[in-house]
Parts: C-alpha cells; structure tokens; sequence
C-alpha cells in the first residue's frame, strides 16, 4: 500500500506593501479635512476617523477635557 501521507500545497498570504495602510489613512484624512472645509486643529480625529473607515475598527472618541 502506497504511503498515503496528505499533500499540502504552500497557501499564498498576499499582504500589503509597505505603507499600503498608512497611505490610505492619510488620504482619506485628507478627504475629511477637505469636506470639512479645511478646517485647521482638528487632524488627529480626522486621521482617527481614516484610520476606523479604513480598518474597520471602531474605535472611541476622544474629547477635549
């Protein structure tokens, strides 16, 4: 009886390039600060928003104190 050991072919794990992820955030921040009317002191919750738009993690809000 021939050996009948299973056979697993290498599965390809496509990943993205180096800054794939951050370059998204960054342009879609940018998108944001733009429909808000480049409205200047508010860079962090757009790039936060970005960051959860392009994840798909929520993520929660941060307030001023």
């Amino acid at each position: 009886m021939p050996n009948q050991t299973t056979k697993r072919t290498p599965t390809l794990v496509r990943t993205a390039p180096p800054g794939y992820m951050e370059e998204k955030i960054r342009r879609r921040a940018y998108e944001l600060y733009e429909a808000r009317g480049r409205e200047h002191g508010r860079d962090l919750e757009d790039w936060f928003r970005a960051e959860a738009e392009v994840t798909g993690k929520k993520v929660r809000a941060v307030t001023a104190n």
